[in-house]
């Protein structure tokens, strides 16, 4: 089967205005597409960095955050003699009992949003490594003192340091900032867990603990601690990358199908503009169509000709709009994280997969639209053709 492929790339140079409306149609259907597969991408990145492989995470069954798990002193006691616990070197268990509450922070740009105060343990700098302190220093265990994360800082009003916050009746000063690495803990504020449990009358009760493993491999040993240890089998144990994974799926689901929904309008506005502008090129078309068909190319040949052409004009403006879209990893927005009711910061994910579904849909766009005036096309009558 002959396919004039001379004259597909003679017609982009012939129709350049109504060739770019259409490739600047898809091209921002398909920047609105993978925008949003790069938010959702970029909440399941900066939640799974937020927990280290060999970290594990104990929480109460059920609860669907940390802010509605509790676990009692006498638990954690207990957590604290389990074997494969990686000890420092003065032979502590490298363990925090966490503290999770949430509080009320006015926004640089007006209004107020929910921010997560942690409550962390003397072992947690061995947990949590990425964390570096940016200014100030860090907080004193013995003090209501705190220290506020990278994307917390830029937004919220009272998060220099020396500044100082009002919640659970007290004030708390800010004596540093630190960066977590583009994890979740950037969106966080950090204290002694010992100051917030006093503080909100909470007794011993933590809301998680997390404790590091000596050794990856023991994990389906400590797994079975607590599945046949009666006093632990209200509690669940999860590797911590697993449990802030799972944080990260309503999220991202929800954006993913909100975002999803909204580019299929676009993309119907986009189709039908591609379909027009390809009917129009078969009625301006036609005694070039005559002429082919009398050259000897089949209706094959032309359906296959329009249609390629159809679906190139989609790729050219894919191509667009992936290179637009490549700019927005260099951005960081903040959403609400429903799973904890408070502030989430994280940045756009450029990566293959989003890049792979942009093409695959940019394609349906692009044979959906040019389909039909393919057919058109094809089924012109020759001596009508040449006609006119």
């Amino acid at each position: 089967m002959k396919i004039p492929f001379k004259y597909i790339i003679k017609n982009f140079k012939t129709r350049k205005l109504t060739t770019g409306i259409t490739i600047f149609g898809v091209a921002l259907v398909v920047l609105v597409f993978s925008a949003v597969l790069m938010m959702a991408d970029g909440v399941k990145k900066t939640l799974v960095a937020t927990g280290l492989p060999e970290n594990v995470k104990v929480v109460r069954k059920s609860a669907t955050s940390e802010i509605s798990s509790i676990i009692d002193g006498d638990t954690q006691n207990i957590i604290k003699t389990l074997p494969h616990i990686a000890k420092n070197d003065k032979g502590d268990p490298i363990l925090s009992d966490e503290v999770v509450v949430i509080i009320n922070l006015k926004i640089k740009d007006g209004g107020m949003s929910n921010i997560t105060v942690r409550g962390i343990g003397e072992q947690a700098i061995y947990l949590r490594p990425n964390i570096k302190i940016t200014s100030g220093r860090m907080f004193n265990p013995a003090l209501r003192e705190l220290i506020v994360g990278g994307a917390i800082h830029k937004k919220f009003l009272n998060s220099d340091v020396g500044d100082q916050i009002k919640f659970a009746g007290d004030e708390w000063k800010i004596v540093g900032t630190f960066d977590a690495g583009g994890s979740g803990f950037d969106s966080e504020i950090l204290g002694d867990s010992r100051q917030l449990l006093d503080a909100f009358n909470r007794g011993s009760s933590a809301s998680a603990v997390t404790f590091k493993l000596d050794d990856l491999n023991n994990f389906d040993k400590v797994q079975k601690i607590f599945e046949s240890d009666r006093r632990l089998q209200q509690f669940e144990v999860k590797l911590e990358q697993k449990y802030y994974e799972e944080q990260s799926q309503f999220l991202s689901g929800f954006i993913s199908i909100l975002g999803i929904f909204i580019t299929v309008i676009f993309s119907l506005g986009a189709t039908i503009g591609a379909t027009i502008t390809m009917y129009s090129a078969v009625a301006n078309r036609t005694i070039e169509i005559g002429t082919l068909r009398s050259l000897g190319f089949s209706r094959r040949s032309i359906l296959s000709a329009f249609l390629i052409e159809s679906v190139l004009i989609s790729l050219i403006g894919c191509a667009v709009g992936l290179f637009f879209s490549m700019f927005l990893q260099f951005f960081s927005i903040s959403t609400l994280n429903f799973q904890s009711f408070s502030e989430l910061s994280f940045s756009f994910v450029f990566s293959a997969s989003v890049a792979t579904s942009s093409v695959i849909f940019a394609l349906l766009m692009g044979i959906l639209g040019g389909f039909f005036p393919a057919v058109r096309a094809a089924t012109v009558n020759i001596v009508t053709a040449l006609r006119g």
